[in-house]
């Protein structure tokens, strides 16, 4: 996973630059995506940071992650561009009926495609071997290129949620 957004962000962007990833309730269908790609791009084309263009990026991963990058090296993004960017996402969720701020809901990378799970739901599926410390889990909380690059899609034990896992194997054993 590392070697291929690597390839497919933006080179001449700083390691730096910071990310935001937003996690659509439903997979985007073809023509969607097609109709994004043009929103992106006319939303990149005219953010701005106090008056000053924002070196920014935005693509769909995966058919239901939107990911929106500015380098900072160029122009810091304040209140007023993040701002932009909530709003732009609220227009994609009004448009296509999505759910885009939802964070309740966990993905992970499953039998080659993404599987969307409640978090209240979660124990359920690790006592059922459904998920594992080896599920790859996409850790939406990554902020910058880097870390993108090498921490979005890891084995869930390696997130948040390997202690989450352990205390249910635990539990498990005690029971």
């Amino acid at each position: 996973m590392e070697l291929l957004l690597s390839e497919i962000l933006p080179a001449d962007f700083a390691a730096n630059s910071r990310v935001w990833i937003y996690q659509s309730s439903r997979l985007f269908g073809m023509a969607e995506a097609f109709e994004l790609e043009q929103m992106f791009e006319e939303f990149v084309a005219t953010w701005k940071s106090h008056g000053s263009p924002v070196k920014g990026y935005a693509n769909l991963f995966y058919g239901q992650f939107i990911i929106i990058m500015a380098d900072e090296n160029v122009a810091k993004v304040g209140g007023c561009s993040t701002d932009s960017s909530v709003h732009f996402i609220q227009e994609i969720e009004q448009k296509f009926k999505v759910d885009l701020f939802n964070r309740q809901t966990l993905a992970f990378f499953i039998e080659g495609k993404v599987q969307l799970l409640p978090l209240a739901h979660f124990n359920h599926a690790v006592s059922n071997g459904y998920i594992t410390e080896n599920t790859l889990y996409f850790n939406n909380l990554v902020s910058t290129k880097a870390t993108l690059i090498s921490d979005w899609c890891i084995p869930a034990g390696n997130s948040w949620l390997g202690v989450r896992i352990k205390a249910n194997k635990a539990n498990a054993v005690v029971s």
